[in-house]
């Protein structure tokens, strides 16, 4: 039997997954870690509290399946994208707290950047949007505000890496690499000629000797420092989090669609090997593959299940995050309540960095259950509207949407998904396809596996949901929160 151990390094927690050869989880170890929010719009990440988070979860979980290193044919890394780290060559040491996707702090440079003609050049190249939720305007900040960054920089004394080639330095003692995927979401990667682009680091002023190399997906990434787990394991696979679980779901052929419900929502649809450019507000992104060039459309919601957590955490009318459903269940509906968690700005297909999160329709009936059940029912209002946009740029209308994440799990609010949707919404057997993705592209890499098509065959439903109300009435519902969107969106000006 062969076994994989995956890491998957989130937005809020660590994770580490073994898996076997079968797909099956053989065991499984978390910790979450702290979120800093030093001025409003800005969230940060403690470099060394990602590292030894998931180090221990990665031991851990070894541990707890009762292996060793020399059990494990490989290790594939999956990773929260588009978080911003710089640290010094020599030392290892970050220069800087991690700049999180969700900060808002650049929305400034984007708006410059705009207002400079450069938005049509970032958009053909990248497949992008010019949004403080990308890489590169992070980089250009730490480059611009911390002291001496830059002539560190130029001086080729720092690194630049998403949080996958972090993690790839601390495991191996030194590589300074990333995959396709995790390049794609810099704002600095040609996805088209699969390189960076020297334009765009002109414009952002950042010297090329930061970047990483870019490796396929599948690929060989040097092997862990023998320190770290008693013996090297040999590292096969890296996607950034929503490729991952693009390839976990086995949707690895055009058309095919899953949405991620973790601390944001992330559709993605595969489109073959060419990038498909949106017209409605979607972004083109380098999808994982073992065979090859492969691309993917997708759209991102900011705020999905950290609404969740922002009832437990802030408000505080819920303990944890599983008492949800059945508090949301217990009303028959929102009660005449929108909630529009624009906490940090809204993604596709919007992108407005200044709208703000809003509770609308509130009266004194309104209670602590309407509120749980109108935020479920924002998770997939936000969904409805990115497979709305993902069939209007196709030009097809979809007949089916894998789901995985944490918030899947919630059978209330997957029922709300296929009735806003139209069509069935399907829950895999294995829930952890995310760093299942992972594991596969580690597998194939050292053969484990023989081919994608060998994957697709070990993929099952667990449950499917079916659309219970008609579309008359789904489209009242969503014209409605179209409604709401229209009155928090450029709140912060």
């Amino acid at each position: 039997m062969s076994y994989l151990l995956a890491l998957d390094q989130g937005t809020t927690s660590s994770r580490a997954i073994v898996f076997d050869e079968a797909g099956c989880v053989r065991a499984i170890s978390q910790r979450e870690f702290p979120q800093r929010y030093p001025q409003p719009g800005w969230v940060e990440h403690d470099p060394e509290e990602i590292w030894q988070s998931q180090l221990g979860t990665a031991q851990e979980a070894l541990a707890r399946a009762g292996l060793t290193a020399a059990d494990v044919a490989a290790l594939g890394i999956t990773n929260q994208r588009e978080t911003t780290l710089v640290w010094d060559r020599s030392s290892g040491r970050p220069i800087c707290p991690a700049i999180v996707w969700q900060d808002r702090r650049t929305a400034h440079i984007c708006e410059g950047l705009r207002d400079a003609g450069h938005e049509a050049l970032f958009r053909a190249r990248t497949g992008l949007v010019l949004d403080p939720y990308f890489s590169g305007t992070k980089l250009a900040w730490i480059l611009d505000v911390v002291p001496h960054a830059r002539e560190r920089a130029e001086r080729g004394e720092l690194a630049f890496g998403t949080v996958d080639s972090w993690l790839l330095w601390r495991l191996t003692g030194g590589a300074h690499l990333t995959d396709v995927t995790n390049a794609s979401r810099t704002l600095l990667f040609d996805i088209h000629r699969r390189e960076w682009d020297e334009s765009i680091l002109d414009i952002l002023r950042i010297p090329r000797s930061l970047l990483p190399e870019v490796r396929d997906s599948s690929a060989d990434y040097g092997s862990t420092l023998a320190a770290h787990f008693g013996a090297p394991i040999r590292i096969g696979g890296v996607a950034g989090d929503q490729q991952a679980a693009l390839f976990g779901q086995a949707c690895t052929e055009p058309g095919m669609v899953k949405n991620t419900y973790g601390t944001g929502c992330f559709m993605l649809m595969h489109t073959g090997d060419r990038p498909r450019a949106s017209a409605a507000g979607l972004l083109s992104t380098v999808a994982a593959s073992s065979r090859g060039r492969a691309y993917a459309q997708e759209g991102s919601v900011f705020v999905a299940g950290a609404v969740v957590q922002w009832l437990r955490d802030e408000l505080r009318i819920i303990q944890n995050a599983l008492e949800i459903e059945s508090l949301a269940a217990s009303v028959p509906d929102s009660g005449g309540l929108i909630f529009v968690p624009a906490f940090a700005g809204l993604g596709s297909p919007y992108w407005d960095a200044t709208a703000r999160g809003g509770l609308l329709g509130m009266t004194r009936g309104s209670t602590r259950a309407h509120i749980a059940r109108a935020a479920l029912d924002a998770i997939a209002y936000q969904s409805a509207e990115l497979l709305g946009a993902m069939e209007q740029d196709a030009g097809m209308r979809l007949t089916g949407m894998r789901v995985d994440g944490g918030a899947s799990v919630n059978n209330l609010l997957m029922q709300i998904q296929a009735d806003l949707l139209g069509v069935p919404v399907i829950r895999p057997e294995v829930a952890e396809t995310t760093a299942l993705g992972a594991a596969y592209l580690a597998g194939l890499s050292v053969g484990v596996w023989k081919d994608e098509t060998e994957l697709a065959r070990q993929w099952r439903a667990e449950r499917v949901f079916e659309p219970g109300i008609t579309r008359g009435e789904a489209e009242a519902r969503m014209n409605r929160w179209r409604e709401a969107v229209g009155r928090i969106r450029d709140w912060a000006h």
